[in-house]
């Protein structure tokens, strides 16, 4: 089965494999994006573990990112992590860098959720609060149509989330901004 981690166990094992403020912002992001939607899509019990799955997803990415995915998988099973976590963290990878496909609707939340938040973030620092907290999805919607801006978030993952879930883009942004307005490390 292996063990499951409290959120300052996720935190110092993220750390030890990731250096960059970047990284670790991202990870913080994600995780409290994944927390968000863990309580408004009834998984409120689950919270501490869709928030650690968010927090851990990119584990190997800073050190291993042509491993991305794959590597994770024998550092975590090294430490003897739980199997959720291990599938949940590489199935965001599904299709890109690896073949574990996600299952449960955290998975599919984590895929579909991971870019757009970079998207977001980038949208965030070009307007002059800096910030989400007074950004609308038409906002979002713009620049996710304007292919130059954060080339490297990939449009096309984001769609297949959404798709995954059985959501409609404009209902992945409206969840994803508002979880991301509701974190105070956004703002």
């Amino acid at each position: 089965m292996g063990k499951e981690l409290s959120r300052e166990q996720a935190w110092a094992f993220l750390q030890e494999y990731n250096k960059e403020p970047f990284h670790l912002r991202h990870a913080e992001t994600v995780e409290g994006v994944m927390r968000y939607l863990a309580r408004e899509l009834g998984y409120g019990e689950e919270e501490e573990f869709w928030g650690n799955v968010g927090l851990l997803h990119d584990l190997d990415f800073e050190l291993y990112p042509d491993e991305h995915c794959i590597k994770v998988q024998e550092i975590m099973k090294e430490k003897d992590i739980d199997e959720r976590i291990i599938h949940a963290v590489a199935s965001h990878g599904y299709g890109i860098c690896c073949d574990v496909a996600p299952v449960h609707e955290m998975e599919k939340v984590l895929f579909a959720v991971d870019e757009l938040t970079g998207l977001i973030g980038a949208a965030a620092l070009m307007r002059p609060s800096k910030s989400v907290k007074d950004m609308e999805v038409k906002s979002v919607k713009k620049k996710f149509k304007d292919k130059h801006f954060a080339a490297g978030c990939d449009r096309e993952i984001i769609k297949r989330g959404a798709e995954q879930l059985g959501w409609e883009l404009d209902l992945l942004m409206e969840r994803t901004l508002a979880a991301m307005q509701a974190d105070e490390r956004n703002a």
